[in-house]
């Protein structure tokens, strides 16, 4: 079972994540974007550790909804209400409990990665966040390395893709060849996710079936 510590420290390992790749994030961002989604994302992560400290959440559904709001109020652009819909939909469907189990936090995320398709707009193969987080969220049913390894793999094959959503798509043909910033950061927030399961213990990464 899951308590909010844990997702405390899956917060916390994001937030070291998005810090020590920023200037990559920005790079990929900037031929197809505005070249700030590492700069965004870093203030945002640093808002939600500090937001975190401030308040100390007790329930995991609480921790996820608390870090939503916060980068939905300090992350400009597409990345804040995207980021934040995701993490306080997860939260949300996570409830008040104490503890989830591994199953309830992968039933979550679906619900959350849901809600970000609602917003955007946007499926599968449209060059987004997407690319990384439905891959990565289905293979949490094998383990939380496997779920790490498929969200990165689906950020990979952005590459050859043609955007049709977002910031990117205004550029047609010009955006192929270039990996996506956003599903290139949704896949370290389940790298981030992965990396704290198996801290917890070997049989921590059994997978959420």
């Amino acid at each position: 079972m899951r308590d909010a510590e844990f997702f405390r420290r899956w917060m916390t390992a994001a937030a070291a994540a998005v810090e020590r790749e920023a200037d990559r994030l920005t790079e990929l961002d900037s031929p197809i974007g505005d070249a700030d989604h590492g700069s965004n994302l870093l203030r945002g992560f640093t808002a939600v550790l500090a937001a975190l400290d401030a308040e100390a959440p007790a329930a995991p559904g609480e921790v996820l909804q608390l870090a939503g709001r916060t980068l939905i109020s300090t992350v400009g652009g597409a990345s804040g209400p995207l980021y934040g819909t995701l993490l306080r939909r997860t939260g949300k469907a996570l409830g008040e409990a104490s503890e989830v189990s591994d199953a309830e936090l992968r039933k979550a995320l679906y619900a959350g990665v849901a809600a970000v398709a609602q917003l955007g707009g946007a499926a599968p193969g449209d060059k987004t966040m997407l690319d990384a987080l439905v891959p990565g969220v289905a293979a949490l049913g094998t383990s939380y390395g496997a779920a790490g390894d498929a969200a990165e793999q689906g950020a990979v094959a952005t590459a050859p893709m043609q955007a049709r959503k977002g910031r990117a798509s205004y550029l047609g043909e010009r955006s192929i060849g270039h990996q996506d910033p956003g599903a290139t950061s949704s896949a370290l927030l389940l790298r981030a996710l992965a990396d704290v399961a198996v801290s917890d213990g070997a049989l921590s990464d059994g997978g959420a079936a």
